[in-house]
């Protein structure tokens, strides 16, 4: 599967912005979807997750709260909304998908993620 994440940009402290991840090549439902994030001289860290059929949703401490992960199978996407932004949450957002199985805590273990996209700017000014 081909991962296309998008909807990054530059916002303000306080904005939203929502950002989408859309899939090609095989049927989306198949896959649980993650939302990751490097900031500059930072190592990639997990922010949200969502199980393949929606019914679960996992959050980084850091952004519960503020982010949601939803998914609209039909449509082969993967939004992340993003409210109340802070310059903390400046990064390159990825999306990543997986197949089974899912060990334990398998949403914020990057090694167990199968296809990657190729990363969207969020930047936030204060």
């Amino acid at each position: 599967v081909q991962l296309q994440a998008s909807g990054g940009g530059l916002v303000q402290a306080g904005d939203s912005l929502r950002l989408s991840c859309a899939a090609s090549g095989r049927p989306f439902s198949n896959y649980a979807v993650g939302w990751f994030r490097q900031a500059p001289g930072k190592e990639r860290e997990f922010v949200a997750a969502i199980s393949w059929s929606g019914g679960s949703t996992y959050y980084a401490d850091s952004v519960k709260g503020r982010f949601t992960i939803s998914r609209d199978n039909a449509k082969n996407t993967v939004h992340l909304q993003m409210n109340s932004l802070r310059p903390e949450d400046t990064a390159v957002y990825y999306c990543a998908a997986k197949t089974s199985p899912y060990r334990t805590y398998w949403w914020k273990t990057q090694s167990g993620y199968d296809y990657w996209g190729q990363g969207t700017q969020v930047t936030v000014s204060s």
